[in-house]
């Protein structure tokens, strides 16, 4: 988790194709992108900053497969040891009618496993206060940002020339 108590200058834009053009035009600077912020995602943000594919989806299999373990085994035992009931042709083993119920809790705890992974990973959830840079990323700004923490005033110069050569509309610095 990244800790608080930075002086981040940032760079919002009013289009992706224009922020993808300076996160680009960052990396051939070798300029350190503190993080990059947009109101929904842009198709090749990831591979252009460097970041590796979620494993998301990795957890969501182990999950899913959580309940459908939970399922069949819970109703494997109530029905063939717990509680077996063998009248009028019915199966000692009833599998096939395993599948609805199995299914609706593989579905269930891979949701529910996924939200509270995806929440813990990104450090969200209750009472926890994530500060923002500007309101307007979360609606129709994308935003670039430095961390500046420790830049002597050329450096600070350079990103800020940087940001106002490569099309920002706003470029503003804040504490959090």
């Amino acid at each position: 988790m990244r800790s608080l108590n930075k002086n981040i200058l940032f760079g919002l834009y009013n289009d992706e194709t224009e922020l993808l053009g300076a996160i680009s035009k960052a990396k051939k600077a070798h300029l350190d992108i503190f993080d990059v912020y947009t109101p929904f995602p842009v198709h090749g943000l990831d591979p252009l900053l460097g970041l590796e594919e979620s494993r998301l989806h990795q957890a969501g299999f182990v999950f899913g497969l959580t309940g459908t373990l939970t399922a069949f085994g819970f109703m494997s035992w109530a029905f063939v040891k717990d509680w077996p009931i063998i009248f009028g042709g019915k199966p000692h083993w009833p599998a096939p009618s395993f599948i609805p119920v199995t299914f609706e809790l593989t579905v269930l705890f891979a949701a529910i496993g996924m939200v509270v992974s995806f929440y813990t990973v990104c450090g969200m959830g209750p009472g926890i206060k994530n500060p923002t840079l500007d309101d307007r990323i979360t609606d129709d700004k994308f935003c670039i940002a430095f961390d500046t923490s420790g830049l002597n005033s050329n450096e600070l110069d350079e990103i800020n020339s940087f940001l106002a050569n490569t099309g920002a509309s706003e470029i503003h610095t804040k504490y959090i």
